[in-house]
């Protein structure tokens, strides 16, 4: 692994953290809204750790935990189809876990699959980005950080996770 793509991966873990640390205050203030993104975005954040070899036990434990994640989202899908989003989020992460896992690694993986969720993420942060501008409107910023503010820095939130897995599945 070059310095660089350590230095990107490094960087990767930091922004999934951040944004599971963010989510997991949400989860406080707002009685476990977003406790499903919080789990995501540590768990992106313990897949983009570079450790070199990613075969054997580790993948498919992250892979039992992301298919038991999904199987939550199948749940959670009884309260309407907002929650789709994490449905297919922790599939495509139990994806990418165990293809690592079968050793397939880089360039591993079926390639219709790869490419649906490429789609799929890169369709995701183009309209999540193009929200948060909408959002933003350029107003005047007060302090402290009011609850319109909270709801964009969710968003911005999101939209990090979104370009991260768009990431992780480009190098794939």
């Amino acid at each position: 692994m070059s310095s660089a793509d350590f230095a990107s991966a490094w960087l990767l873990v930091v922004l999934c953290a951040v944004s599971g640390a963010y989510c997991l205050r949400q989860v406080r203030r707002s009685g476990g809204a977003a406790a499903g993104e919080a789990v995501m975005a540590f768990g992106m954040a313990l897949m983009a750790v570079p450790l070199g070899d990613r075969g054997g036990w580790q993948a498919l434990v992250l892979g039992a935990v992301f298919s038991g994640a999904a199987l939550h989202a199948v749940w959670l899908l009884r309260g309407g189809v907002h929650h789709a989003h994490h449905l297919v989020g922790s599939l495509a992460m139990a994806y990418m876990a165990l293809t690592t896992a079968a050793g397939y690694g880089h360039g591993g993986g079926l390639p219709l699959v790869t490419g649906l969720l490429l789609l799929y993420y890169a369709g995701y942060v183009l309209l999540g980005g193009a929200r948060l501008v909408a959002a933003g409107g350029g107003a005047q910023r007060t302090y402290p950080v009011a609850p319109a503010e909270s709801a964009e820095l969710t968003r911005a939130c999101r939209l990090a996770m979104g370009m991260g897995m768009l990431a992780m599945l480009l190098t794939m």
